[in-house]
């Protein structure tokens, strides 16, 4: 028996598309996307860029190469910021109490962070992809290594955030997590084969455990929203420190010979 590679392919984007647009509605009617408009906008990014992508394949394909290129690029970029939106939500009521460039601070940390992660990508990317394909394949793998860091650091700090399996944040990152986490076994299990079937499979494999992510996703915010739970003794006593420190250092600098200089200036 004969499996039709091409047609479980276009089924897969498909399904895939058609969840992304359900998912997209019920964040819209959910309202979740003004708590997080960033992550609502990278999901109908990921419907667009499907329905452009199959369009391409189905009458372009010696363009397929390109237009992954360019949609990868774009994906990582969007990804980059969903991750910074997470984290800067989850701080949301830390935010009164820390220094004016912490945002900034963040972005630096991640952009870094992924740095760092570059080359280790590098030993997950499959020898026989083009050149272009190769640098696309690249970038994926270093935001899904970051994505497993994100959803890690959030999951083991959940407790002291005050932030469980219920609230939106988290779930994104494991819904992200997940995926992440089954297209870098694949990764690496690309390093070790060579192109057939098996090859092309395991790429299906990993639209399989998207999928499951959208799925996961739909389940949880269709559920009703918990409210935020408050902090917890460990974070009030963090806050009050971090606050008494912060404004400890604003004051030292005020009555320092040059903070009363640049005081007169301003």
């Amino acid at each position: 028996m004969t499996i039709d590679n091409r047609a479980i392919d276009d089924a897969l984007m498909l399904v895939s598309a058609l969840s992304e647009c359900c998912f997209f509605a019920l964040l819209v009617y959910k309202r979740i996307w003004k708590s997080l408009p960033l992550f609502t906008l990278y999901i109908a990014w990921a419907f667009v860029s499907d329905v452009a992508f199959f369009l391409i394949a189905s009458h372009a394909p010696h363009s397929t190469t390109l237009a992954y290129t360019v949609e990868s690029t774009i994906d990582s970029l969007l990804q980059y910021c969903v991750l910074v939106e997470l984290i800067w939500s989850v701080l949301r009521p830390l935010r009164a109490s820390l220094p004016r460039a912490s945002f900034l601070f963040l972005l630096v940390i991640i952009a870094v962070t992924g740095l760092i992660i570059w080359p280790l990508a590098g030993q997950a990317v499959p020898p026989n992809l083009a050149p272009e394909g190769r640098m696309a394949f690249h970038l994926l793998q270093t935001f899904a290594i970051l994505r497993v860091i994100v959803f890690l650091v959030m999951a083991c700090f959940s407790q002291i955030l005050s932030i469980g399996w219920r609230d939106s944040e988290l779930q994104v990152a494991t819904g992200l997590g997940f995926y992440s986490i089954v297209s870098l076994i694949v990764a690496v299990m690309h390093t070790h084969q060579l192109v057939g079937d098996q090859y092309h499979w395991l790429d299906q494999a990993v639209s399989v455990g998207y999928l499951g992510t959208m799925t996961y996703w739909l389940l949880s915010f269709a559920a009703k929203v918990r409210k935020r739970a408050e902090f917890t003794q460990q974070m009030r006593d963090t806050l009050v420190l971090i606050g008494g420190e912060v404004r400890a250092d604003g004051a030292a600098l005020r009555s320092s010979p040059r903070g009363n200089q640049e005081g007169r200036k301003r």
